[in-house]
């Protein structure tokens, strides 16, 4: 998050089962993996919250409440995504040496070659592989 010039990022992360698990209605995994990892993370200096619902906490950040979301799978980060910013929308995977970013639509082979896709989610992803990589060069590594 530093290198997308987020010093003290508010992390989200998404809980895994429906309604964050009910207390173990619809599975454990919330309170026996997620919730601890929070706490971890939280004891670390970290501001994290969840686990959060999946189906509010991608609203709440588009409210403002978090700067990031961390999804526990493709399509629970990647359909909210793309149901705001479909054409524009970039995929940044933290947590790694290196800056990657890409687009997020997809290939979009049912087009190719007929003059219709659109470079808009590549050109966005290419920008922000640019501001990431100044950030990383300033040495805002976290």
């Amino acid at each position: 998050m530093s290198w997308l010039g987020f010093d003290h990022p508010r992390i989200a992360v998404a809980a895994l089962n429906p309604h964050a698990g009910e207390e173990g209605a619809f599975g454990d995994e919330e309170e026996r993996l997620l919730r601890p990892a929070v706490e971890r993370l939280r004891a670390s200096g970290l501001e994290v919250s969840g686990p959060v619902p999946a189906d509010s906490v991608f609203w709440r950040a588009f409210q403002g409440a978090f700067d990031l979301v961390v999804a526990l799978y493709h399509d629970q980060g990647h359909i909210p995504v793309k149901v705001l910013a479909f054409d524009r929308a970039v995929n940044v995977t933290a947590g790694l040496p290196i800056v990657r970013t890409s687009p997020d639509h997809g290939v979009a082979l049912d087009i190719a070659w007929q003059n219709r896709a659109r470079a808009t989610s590549l050109m966005a992803a290419i920008r922000w592989a640019v501001v990431m990589a100044k950030h990383r060069a300033l040495g805002r590594s976290g």
